[in-house]
């Protein structure tokens, strides 16, 4: 999956569980490295764009979110 055209605010889903239980992750910043809040619960963690890019299973923008 490409991360190009990541927004704050889109819901990233990674093909591995969090520890929480949670497969779902909010993006809060964008750029080089990318800032991301687990959506199950609320940790935060910084991950290069190359990592993230092996981890992303789907992409659910902000504006499908929000339907």
């Amino acid at each position: 999956m490409n991360t190009i055209g990541l927004k704050s605010g889109d819901i990233i889903k990674f093909k591995k569980t969090h520890p929480c239980g949670e497969d779902k992750w909010e993006v809060l910043r964008s750029g080089v490295d990318f800032k991301l809040r687990c959506v199950g619960c609320d940790r935060m963690v910084w991950i290069p764009r190359r990592k993230l890019d092996k981890r992303i299973k789907n992409i659910i923008t902000k504006e499908e979110n929000e339907i």
